[in-house]
């Protein structure tokens, strides 16, 4: 079907109007851009390249985006060939809407052509350079490719950039600028780094799958051409920055577009690690084991549903600052019952040896440290031990993807015949627990006690039985 319609480009843009599609009709062709981005992958363009497109569509032409494809010359080429147009599937679990989306004006491979991002680094349009290069991307490469460009830009004489990290580091504004500093050689760019640029802290949050053929169909169907950079997102979406910035009026306009522009992203931070993440972790190990297999399939379990809100409010909230934490908790259980995003139980509960010191380990201590209750981050913690035994209760195997699995594996064998040595040498490991939780007797009883009840009734049951006990 698609192949007899016209690819998505600008020149569709008059047409699809007067079919009464809401296209970007602000200027495209020949625009100087104001923002140059690293890492043109799915998350960027349905997270902030929307929210420029908001912008750009109020009248504030200096948010056009040159788009910098990091590792796929592919994505670059594809966007070209559209003029940087393609759309975006939202949905929730009230309905789902599509969006055009006109933010990127041009496109480059940094890999193919890294004189073109210096050279978009130093152009005098350029206002904000932005990164979402994952986490692992933080490297000798990256700072020598931006150091290249920075440096063109001051050899101009031109002023500094707001360089904004979008990637989900906890300070990763200070990362990212120490990662040039400590890369930068050259003494007159390092004062005017450290004087003249501007590196906000952010957090950014929202599920964007990675995209599929069936985006395209669907595309095709919605606006009546081919769209091969079609993606496919959930309604929510959140971007938190610091009031940090080379010029102070972004401020303003950022918040207009539904960004949320403070003095410190800690708070925002923390309640992300510890509700969502933390939820996620303790969703994927508890419905895991008891044969479920996504978020959603979780969620709609009422006990489930239940202990996560319970999680949440009793034994994370009392330990954070984010402001409308009710609010908050109750969106993220609206989005963990998305029928539409299909988020894996043991996709999430991957190496999660490495996860749980900064997703449960902060609240544990703050609870025991006030005397509040622990009986569900108790119950979490039995359930990733339970789950290390790599079978679920219902005798499904599945794979432990954890870099120490064998190691978990070998101890969770051991809880059926003696819990409370398992549940103490899981609690020993360091890198996992930290070294204070091992000190702390009544951490350990609550474990214990969970992952007892858990042998004897499975965890569907252990967990009837701690809703139950609730007063």
């Amino acid at each position: 079907m698609s192949k007899s319609l016209p690819h998505l480009c600008q020149a569709e843009m008059g047409r699809l109007a007067a079919a009464g599609v809401d296209v970007p009709l602000y200027a495209r062709r020949g625009v100087s851009w104001g923002v140059v981005h690293l890492g043109l992958g799915a998350f960027q363009r349905a997270h902030q390249a929307m929210v420029f497109d908001r912008l750009l569509r109020a009248g504030d032409g200096r948010w056009a985006v040159m788009a910098v494809a990091t590792r796929s010359v592919r994505l670059a080429d594809t966007l070209a060939a559209q003029d940087g147009l393609y759309t975006v599937k939202l949905a929730s679990w009230q309905g789902e809407s599509w969006q055009m989306v006109g933010a990127v004006v041009q496109t480059c491979s940094a890999k193919r052509d890294p004189r073109l991002v210096h050279a978009a680094i130093a152009s005098p349009s350029t206002r904000w350079l932005t990164l979402t290069v994952t986490e692992k991307g933080y490297d000798a490469d990256l700072a020598t490719l931006l150091l290249d460009g920075l440096h063109l830009r001051l050899a101009a004489g031109l002023g500094g950039l707001t360089i904004a990290s979008c990637d989900n580091l906890s300070h990763n504004g200070d990362k990212l600028k120490a990662l040039l500093v400590d890369a930068c050689k050259n003494s007159a760019l390092l004062q005017w780094l450290q004087t003249e640029c501007r590196f906000p802290n952010s957090m950014v949050d929202r599920i964007v799958p990675a995209a599929t053929s069936q985006c395209g169909d669907e595309a095709a169907i919605a606006f009546g051409v081919v769209d091969d950079a079609a993606l496919f997102t959930e309604q929510f979406s959140e971007w938190v920055i610091e009031d940090n910035f080379v010029d102070p009026s972004d401020a303003q306009q950022l918040a207009k577009a539904g960004v949320t522009v403070v003095f410190d992203v800690s708070p925002y931070e923390a309640a992300k690690l510890r509700m969502l993440n933390g939820s996620h972790s303790a969703l994927a190990c508890i419905g895991a084991v008891m044969g479920l297999a996504t978020v959603f399939d979780a969620v709609m379990q009422p006990q489930i549903r239940q202990f996560i809100y319970q999680f949440m409010t009793d034994e994370v909230m009392p330990n954070l600052d984010r402001p409308g934490l009710g609010d908050y908790r109750d969106t993220l259980l609206d989005r963990f019952g998305n029928p539409a995003i299909k988020h894996s139980l043991h996709q999430i509960a991957t190496d999660s040896s490495k996860k749980i010191s900064l997703r449960w380990v902060p609240s544990i201590l703050d609870q025991l440290e006030t005397g509040g209750r622990i009986e569900h981050l108790a119950f979490a913690a039995a359930a990733w031990m339970r789950y290390c035994l790599g079978q679920d209760d219902v005798g499904q195997r599945y794979v432990i993807s954890d870099p120490q699995a064998q190691l978990l594996r070998s101890i969770a064998l051991q809880m059926s015949d003696d819990i409370e040595g398992a549940v103490a040498r899981f609690l020993a490991l360091p890198g996992v627990w930290g070294t204070a939780l091992s000190l702390m007797p009544a951490w350990n009883d609550a474990v214990t006690q969970a992952g007892r009840e858990m042998l004897q009734y499975g965890v569907a049951g252990a967990l009837e039985r701690l809703l139950a006990a609730r007063p």
